[in-house]
């Protein structure tokens, strides 16, 4: 599954019209100020980031040829055929966070090769840095597999008697559960175990760069 950046997608879009209407591909000049780039490298290497996504192909030994050999709307078509809609839901300090993973407000897309048909999932969007030595960091959204059970060693979604949720790796010993972040600047938290319900352990991550 492949998604352009903007740059990518500017430049596809140019070079589809282009090539269509003069049945050769532009220049570099002409690419450059159509995508509104400095640098011919700039346009090299988006050319080469088409290429190698398959939406293009450069015809070798001949100037200024390029023929485009995938359409992206049909790849987008493919995306979502591709993804699976999940809850997502964020840190929950006041109602039932089961009412809100049955009854979302919001949903995400995810990859299906993400996640299992044989369980349900939810979305947990990240606060904080208690995570970021398991490259777990703040915006990050982590898709979580639905289970009341989690084995020792887990990173685990889980309700505090206080209501919220929070992601930490576990340990259970002598009818207490550890959340043992992974930041030295965090201390880990002890509780009884009816004080806590596992909602579900980490099953992937979803970074966005804006």
């Amino acid at each position: 599954m492949y998604m352009l950046t903007k740059k990518q997608k500017e430049l596809y879009d140019y070079l589809n019209d282009y090539i269509a209407n003069n049945l050769i591909s532009p220049s570099f000049e002409e690419m450059k100020k159509a995508v509104n780039l400095k640098s011919k490298s700039g346009i090299h290497r988006l050319i080469t980031s088409l290429e190698e996504r398959g939406f293009i192909k450069r015809l070798k030994h001949k100037a200024r040829a390029m023929e485009i050999i995938k359409s992206f709307e049909k790849d987008n078509k493919n995306n979502n055929e591709n993804t699976v809609s999940i809850p997502l839901i964020g840190s929950i300090a006041a109602g039932d966070p089961l009412e809100a993973i049955e009854n979302p407000e919001e949903l995400i897309d995810v990859p299906s090769n993400f996640i299992s048909q044989h369980f349900k999932y939810f979305g947990l969007k990240v606060k904080g840095l208690s995570m970021i030595d398991k490259g777990i960091f703040d915006g990050d959204i982590a898709i979580i597999k639905k289970t009341s059970n989690a084995s020792n060693g887990n990173i685990a979604a889980v309700l505090t008697k206080d209501n919220e949720i929070t992601l930490k790796t576990i340990q259970i010993k002598d009818k207490k559960i550890f959340l043992i972040p992974a930041n030295k600047s965090y201390k880990e938290k002890v509780y009884n175990l009816n004080e806590i319900e596992v909602q579900g352990i980490l099953s992937g991550l979803i970074r966005k760069y804006n």
